[in-house]
């Protein structure tokens, strides 16, 4: 389990007017300085400024703390340790150096805390006092450069910032503020290009005991953090704590993908609750409602058994029963154990759907929710499915927070749906499987088809704050995008419980599609490895290779233009490897093209693929 090791450092505490910071590789680099009445903070990497002096501070009961202030250093410690993780690599290595300021404003003191790691910088406020206190803002401000590249995600409706399903797009720094035809607030994660092809992603990291920050764009290209609740804020109890704010800094799009810095500002899992998580297991599920959900039989016990039939072909783990399930069945949780029961004889565990909104009630400690779990647990179900929170205000992630705890007294996981994006939540509490906040493969069924340029910029956007619950894999109804392109999605978008849209039937008995079983049956959902391949490129190409084991993959989703590359094979270091291969059909699109044939280690594969198109390769020593 997590547990930070602090080496403190001696240091003699006195009053200044600016402060200097170090990562320990000295990569990145920050100063925190008062001037002019106000507190502001900036930050370098390499060298270059990536976010220029910015205003810091919260407003408190309607205090401005970050004005007219004094600060003073108070601590500075040394973060090393190693703790395993979940998702793209099974280790993450935590070392930073960790700075805490006591700041003095006639409204009041507070404390700044940040940390400095070699691939980015955070910070945040911690407000000491006691009893009922509202939250009504903060000056926290981003300045990045002008004129760079940001890509951001789109909706042209009020879901944009409800779902966080947004299509990823690219513009510039200065037009962030007018792209929006429904107004310049932005929901991070925001990824900027810098130059030399280096990266900076700003987003936030441990999102407990607050309201979700959203990032309103101004014209002169800065970031000021906006919240749900607006002029009313928001009421913590005692001390407030805000969320880390976070600045990604990646030399490149491997470190990017796999930079741990939102676990390393989480909290290690609770103790107690997660004394012995062996309950909490990856897996793939089938689910009825991509191809059922507006058939007579979807959600009939018989239509679902034979899910869980097929589930156990597949070798998969789970069946995800979805919404209507409590309506559609006469005796519901009698029901419901019956095919717990049936599922658990196949070696297949079970999920259920619920509406947030029928537990979102908090009094006498959630009850209702609590009544609902207990229930769910005795039919012998293993997770549900929460739906429909739509939002981010201090309510609704209080709600999520005290779900999952709950849950986890009952050893259920979870699946968060209809959410906002992750903040690391599945670190403290590693019963979070999965979460939606992305534009998934749903929308194909709604006739806002999905472009394939969209998949390959989720790979290094919102996929890169793990647990990206796309619901990948649909043949029979695909858009733009090729069978292999689809395959594809299953091995690039992180999730550790991967529950895959296309029906059972599609999968298993589909003349073209079951030829590519061997890849269908074996995916992983948790890497031991992950390598970012040089010749990927944000919404063109994303290449890569990836290790379940002594078992390599390589997964390439194509944006719109045709390309031919020649990949070289070196990550499988030494050896002669059995190669299985699912390939565009060049002159199809709902086809696949399947081979397999020996490759040498180090060999160069030569790979077609169709504008949209796709490519998955399995490699067995």
């Amino acid at each position: 389990m997590k547990g930070i090791c602090f080496l403190s450092i001696g240091i003699l505490l006195s009053a200044c007017s600016a402060a200097d910071m170090y990562s320990p590789g000295k990569e990145v680099s920050a100063r925190l300085f008062a001037e002019n009445g106000g507190l502001y903070y900036a930050v370098m990497f390499n060298g270059d400024t990536v976010i220029g002096p910015s205003p810091a501070g919260i407003v408190v009961d309607g205090d401005t703390l970050g004005k007219d202030v004094s600060l003073k250093l108070a601590g500075k410690e040394v973060i090393d340790e190693a703790y395993p993780v979940r998702g793209f690599h099974t280790e993450a290595v935590n070392q930073a150096v960790q700075y805490t300021y006591d700041i003095q404003s006639p409204k009041g003191a507070f404390r700044m805390q940040t940390r400095l790691y070699d691939d980015g910088f955070a910070f945040r406020y911690i407000v000491p006092g006691n009893g009922h206190r509202v939250v009504q803002g903060e000056l926290t401000t981003f300045s990045p450069p002008r004129n760079l590249p940001v890509w951001f995600f789109e909706r042209t409706n009020h879901w944009k910032l409800k779902s966080y399903a947004g299509e990823w797009l690219q513009t510039k720094a200065d037009s962030l503020h007018c792209i929006s035809p429904t107004c310049p607030v932005q929901g991070p994660p925001l990824l900027y290009e810098l130059p030399q092809d280096k990266y900076m992603c700003i987003t936030e990291a441990a999102l407990y005991n607050y309201s979700g920050m959203r990032l309103k764009a101004k014209a002169d290209a800065s970031l000021q953090a906006d919240f749900t609740e607006q002029e009313n804020g928001f009421t913590v109890e005692g001390d407030i704590i805000t969320p880390w704010r976070v600045v990604m800094l990646c030399d490149n799009l491997n470190e990017l993908v796999n930079s741990d810095i939102i676990t390393h500002l989480n909290p290690a899992p609770d103790p107690v609750l997660f004394a012995d998580p062996s309950w909490i297991k990856p897996g793939r599920a089938v689910w009825s409602w991509w191809d059922g959900s507006k058939k007579e039989e979807y959600l009939d016990i018989s239509y679902e058994k034979h899910l869980i039939d097929n589930a156990a072909t597949l070798t998969y783990e789970y069946t995800l029963i979805d919404g209507g399930w409590e309506t559609k069945w006469k005796d519901k949780w009698t029901q419901l154990c019956e095919l717990c029961e049936y599922a658990a004889n196949k070696n297949v565990k079970v999920f259920v759907w619920k509406h947030s909104g029928e537990l979102i009630q908090p009094e006498n400690d959630y009850e209702q929710m609590r009544l609902f779990l207990d229930s769910v647990k005795q039919a012998g179900a293993v997770g549900i499915k929460i739906d429909y929170m739509n939002g981010e205000s201090k309510t609704l992630i209080d709600f999520d927070i005290r779900a999952l705890q709950l849950c986890a007294e009952r050893r259920l996981m979870v699946d968060f749906h209809g959410c906002q994006k992750p903040s690391g939540e599945s670190g403290p509490y590693p019963n979070e499987i999965t979460r939606e906040g992305i534009r998934g493969l749903e929308l194909n069924k709604m006739n806002e088809h999905i472009p394939g340029k969209h998949n390959v910029a989720l790979v290094f956007t919102r996929c890169i704050l793990n647990n990206a619950d796309y619901t990948p894999v649909g043949f029979s109804n695909p858009g733009n995008t090729s069978w292999a392109h689809q395959l594809a999605t299953a091995y690039l978008f992180t999730s550790p419980l991967l529950v895959i849209a296309e029906h059972t039937d599609t999968l298993l008995h589909h003349p073209v599609v079951a030829s590519a079983l061997p890849l269908i049956k074996t995916i992983p959902t948790v890497w031991d490895e992950t390598l970012v391949l040089p010749q990927s490129r944000i919404a063109e190409t994303a290449i890569l290779a990836r290790r379940c084991k002594d078992v390599w993959y390589v997964a390439i989703l194509n944006g719109e233009q045709p390309k031919q590359i020649t990949l070289s094979t070196e990550f499988l270091k030494e050896g002669l490897w059995t190669g299985f291969f699912v390939e565009d059909d060049p002159s199809r699109q709902k086809h696949i093209n399947t081979a397999e044939r020996p490759v040498q280690a180090g060999e160069f594969l030569t790979i077609r693929l169709n504008g949209n198109g796709g490519y998955v390769a399995r490699f067995i020593k």
